[in-house]
Parts: C-alpha cells; sequence; structure tokens
C-alpha cells in the first residue's frame, strides 16, 4: 500500500485524494492539503518510488493506477487531484475504475505523450555526492553545479533529500529506466470517463494546448478548462492561492 498522510476528519462530503508528479511527495502539498481539508478531508499519497512508499521496479501508469486503485478501495470512492504524472494516473484509474472516481481534477498535464524529458535532473541528482552532504545548502550547490540552473527545481529536488541517511526517497535508477512510460500515456487505454473533470493548467504553461482537446473530450465527455494567470507547470506551487480557490469552487459547484 502506499504511503498517505492524512488531513483533516471523514464529514458528509467524499473525500479529496491528492497524487503528486514526479520527484514529488505527499508532502510536497502540505499546505493545499490543510487548507482544502477545512470542508472535507484530504489524503495525500505518495507513489511508488517516491517518498515514503516502497520501491519497485515499474513504473507504468497502469502500475500507478492499480496502486491508487488500492488507496481508492480502502478509503471509498473519492474526487481526486492529479498534478504532472499524478494527473496521467489519476486520468487511468479514472478510465478502468470509474466506480471509484467521484470527480477528477488533472492539474496541467494532457493524455498525450511529450517529446522532452526529465533525464538531465535524474543525472543530475545522480551526481550528487552524498557522502559529502552534511546540510540541504551543499546538495543545491552541488545540483547546481551539476547543470539545475532553477533555485526553485534545486528546491524541490532537494525536499526528497533524506539528510540523516545520505539518500535520495526517489527510485532514480528505476525513473530513469522508465521515463519513455513517464513521458507517454497508454495508447491502449480503454473506455470513457462520463464523471465531470476539471483540466486545471497554468497559463503559461504549455503541457495542455489546444489541439490536446480533442483527445482530452474522447476521454473525458465532461471535460473543463481553466487556466490560472500567472502560473507554469508547477501552478499549485507559484499560485497556491488562486490553485486551492479555484480548486474549492469548482469542487462546491460540481
Amino acid at each position: 500500500m502506499l504511503n498517505k498522510i492524512t488531513h483533516g476528519i471523514a464529514t458528509d462530503r467524499p473525500p479529496l485524494l491528492i497524487v503528486h508528479g514526479l520527484y514529488g511527495s505527499a508532502r510536497n502539498w502540505g499546505v493545499v492539503s490543510k487548507k482544502l481539508s477545512d470542508e472535507r478531508q484530504v489524503i495525500a499519497i505518495d507513489h511508488r518510488n517516491h517518498g515514503e512508499s516502497p520501491r519497485r521496479d515499474s513504473h507504468s501508469y497502469f502500475d500507478l493506477a492499480s496502486d491508487l486503485a488500492a488507496v481508492l478501495e480502502d478509503i471509498g470512492p473519492a474526487d481526486v487531484l492529479g498534478h504532472s504524472m499524478g494527473g496521467k494516473a489519476s486520468m487511468v484509474v479514472a478510465l478502468q475504475r470509474p466506480e471509484l472516481v467521484n470527480r477528477l481534477i488533472v492539474a496541467d498535464i494532457a493524455p498525450v505523450t511529450y517529446g522532452h524529458t526529465q533525464l538531465p535532473f535524474i543525472h543530475a541528482m545522480q551526481k550528487v555526492d552524498l557522502s559529502r552532504v552534511e546540510k540541504r545548502s551543499d546538495a543545491l550547490a552541488q545540483l547546481e553545479d551539476a547543470g539545475v540552473e532553477d533555485p526553485t527545481l534545486r528546491s524541490f529536488f532537494t525536499q526528497s533529500l533524506d539528510l540523516k541517511e545520505k539518500r535520495w526517497r526517489l527510485n532514480l535508477d528505476v525513473l530513469e529506466t522508465e521515463m519513455p512510460k513517464i513521458m507517454g500515456f497508454p495508447e491502449n487505454i480503454q473506455g470513457t470517463y462520463s464523471a465531470p473533470t476539471l483540466f486545471l493548467s497554468g497559463a503559461t504553461s504549455d503541457y495542455v494546448l489546444p489541439e490536446h482537446r480533442t483527445t482530452i473530450r474522447n476521454l473525458f465527455p465532461k471535460a473543463g478548462f481553466v487556466k490560472i494567470a500567472g502560473a507554469g507547470h508547477w501552478l499549485h506551487a507559484e499560485k497556491p492561492t488562486e490553485f486551492i480557490a479555484t480548486v474549492r469552487a469548482w469542487l462546491d459547484r460540481t
């Protein structure tokens, strides 16, 4: 079973399951989870090969969806919010097991294969000499030397660093091997998800494009689209107030 962090208590509203993206964890979503837990119970998970969840040799979206289905069977049908890789996994579980997903929010991702790769970031993390890391700033400096120019990304990556054990809470070798699957989307996926679905994206992001909408609507016929001004791919971290308000309003309205 995946590691879970639970916020709030059960109410008469469906729980909200939050599913993080690549290199993330349930802890990254603490602010969003706590804010939204005033009206419903919020449960955030660590994917396999991330955080405190088990390490596995495979990382396909069918694998991730199966993991999510086990959580949903345990907590009962829930609203699901997934970001990036977590959004793709959430889409797959909604398509395969629609009875487990009450409503779906997909944050800044589309059910398509992308042409770019995240491998340079894995290679940068692999280059960090953990024996020389005594404090987080040591790892930040090494990541910069390894080519991670964005300070926000360097800070984000080190949130998955276990300083005490001197190890990454990411199964970097498996994520490297499985990167083509992570950047893709299952071509043989069957069915449609007919419940309300929100595709929430950053206005400056290029992950959800107009040309993706036909594919999205073929799989999610009740899809709606909202953009958050001034936000990119990491919309929940860049514009948390707007992100939380939009999610809350949509859940209340639908």
